[in-house]
């Protein structure tokens, strides 16, 4: 087992064999965030690198360039929209503070500024491959043994490389979940951010933090937007505060059809959707996104090839804490791993800190531990560390502590249809003498900006004094942190008065 923290070729990884005559000590998988930041790294350490991407498209036909999901059909265009959703309510909160303003929102024009900038990024990301003389191939991998890989063009063409290291940072793909008719009348998230026409009434299925995202953004746009829950809304998230995302989208238009799921699509004469639930006809709508989970596409590489062994259930590999598979000299990073964190800057990091050890003798390895993020839902919410309930079944609801507060942001109180609303901030801390913070949560304007800062002062080990010793700025949302005393008690209200 390796120490944590730590790594030794020795002891963990069967090298291959020096000056071996391979066409390349690093071969890339996969051309998004983890896997570039990976070989401009492993370039950089003076190793000879390729990179192979291709986007097979997606049921509807949609497919993009170099960049990978964060920059093509995930954090990038979502971010964009989001803000862009945002500026409806911003709006109304300027109506309280003297302006008179007016204003209409174009999908189409949106949706091509957005695409006009990933593709600067894509063509950036080309030109830094370029500039590192790391070899792009846009062609489709697959594992012909452990040392070697078929590259196929959109041609059809076909050439075979081989590598002394491969990283697999090839991602996942949305599931459409089999059930009939999908394929041939839903999109997802493959597609929406890259769709012209204006989605018009729209059914989001899935409760998972990319069908909240899509229809809050759609939602602020306008649109007639309905989201479809087998259950739970953010499963693996906070649910007090999930619940309140819940409540603040049905406030601001967004409706939700609970404990339901379709049972197959039909497209109808006029090009719409028609779905069924338990066989009957439950709505016809302009657009059905689907949101309901992602497989990894190790399944797609032939990995028994190279004696690679990976999940049929989710498409994902399991790896050490080395980010190493079943196969020595093959390691992969992202959103393909089983059981890591599925974020952009996590693949990166893991990334970056991989080929320091290939290629720099550097023995740190990624610290999956306490990674911050933050849903971008029409009210925000940023988080790192414990969840109350994860916390609790880790350490024993005996020995967690939680504080809480509401608060309100300073514009809001200015807004008349704003009347009631709040935000909310958690910190869970164990029982200790120190109290020491296991968790940070915030739902508010601006989330993921307050939370990146309370990430620092996690991996700092922060405790509850801490905060208490730190003088707030005012008047600032984010201040209620320092003041915060009130211990949740279960089974009690949420507390309701907050504000600056």
């Amino acid at each position: 087992k390796l120490r944590k923290g730590t790594w030794t070729s020795e002891s963990s990884i069967v090298m291959a064999a020096p000056g071996g005559a391979y066409d390349y000590d690093l071969f890339v998988i996969g051309g998004g965030s983890g896997g570039l930041a990976a070989a401009k790294t492993a370039a950089d350490l003076g190793a000879k690198v390729a990179v192979a991407d291709f986007v097979k498209p997606s049921p509807a036909g949609t497919t993009w360039g170099l960049g990978g999901t964060c920059v093509n059909v995930g954090c990038i265009p979502k971010k964009l929209m989001h803000i862009s959703s945002l500026y409806r309510d911003t709006q109304f909160d300027a109506h309280g503070m003297g302006w008179d303003t007016k204003s209409s929102h174009s999908w189409e024009a949106m949706v091509t500024k957005v695409n006009n900038y990933i593709k600067s990024l894509q063509w950036g990301a080309k030109t830094e491959l370029r500039g590192k003389n790391i070899k792009y191939y846009n062609s489709f991998a697959t594992f012909a043994d452990p040392h070697t890989v078929d590259l196929t063009d959109k041609k059809g063409a076909t050439e075979k490389v081989t590598f002394k290291y491969c990283l697999i940072a090839c991602g996942g793909r949305p599931s459409m979940g089999d059930y009939p008719g999908a394929n041939e009348c839903c999109i997802s998230s493959d597609d929406i951010f890259w769709q012209k026409k204006a989605p018009g009434k729209t059914l989001v299925i899935g409760a998972s933090y990319i069908a909240l995202e899509c229809a809050g953004f759609l939602g602020g746009f306008g649109f007639d937007v309905t989201v479809m829950v087998r259950s739970i809304l953010l499963r693996g998230f906070d649910q007090d505060i999930a619940n309140m995302i819940g409540t603040y989208m049905e406030k601001h238009g967004v409706k939700f059809a609970r404990e339901m799921v379709p049972s197959r699509f039909e497209r109808t004469e006029t090009g719409q959707v028609k779905v069924f639930v338990k066989d009957a006809e439950y709505g016809v709508y302009d657009t059905v996104l689907m949101a309901v989970g992602r497989t990894g596409c190790a399944g797609w590489l032939n990995c028994k090839a190279a004696g690679l062994d990976f999940k049929e259930s989710n498409g994902k590999l399991v790896c050490n804490e080395a980010d190493q598979t079943s196969v020595p000299h093959i390691f992969a990073v992202g959103d393909v791993i089983d059981g890591k964190p599925e974020l952009t800057p996590v693949a990166i990091q893991a990334g970056r800190t991989l080929v320091k050890r290939l290629f720099a003798g550097s023995t740190k390895l990624m610290d999956y531990t306490d990674v911050a993020t933050a849903i971008f839902t029409p009210i925000e919410y940023g988080t790192v560390g414990y969840s109350e309930d994860d916390a609790k079944k880790t350490l024993g609801a005996d020995k967690v502590k939680v504080y809480h507060c509401s608060a309100t942001p300073l514009e809001w109180n200015l807004n008349d249809e704003r009347n009631g609303e709040l935000g909310y901030m958690k910190v869970i801390v164990d029982t200790s003498p120190n109290e020491k913070v296991l968790g940070m949560h915030i739902l508010g304007p601006n989330a993921g900006e307050v939370v990146q800062g309370l990430s620092v002062a996690m991996k700092a080990g922060i405790t509850k004094e801490h905060l208490d010793d730190c003088v707030g700025i005012h008047p600032t949302f984010a201040e209620s942190y320092t003041t915060m005393t009130e211990v949740k008690v279960e089974g009690s209200a949420l507390p309701t008065k907050g504000g600056c």
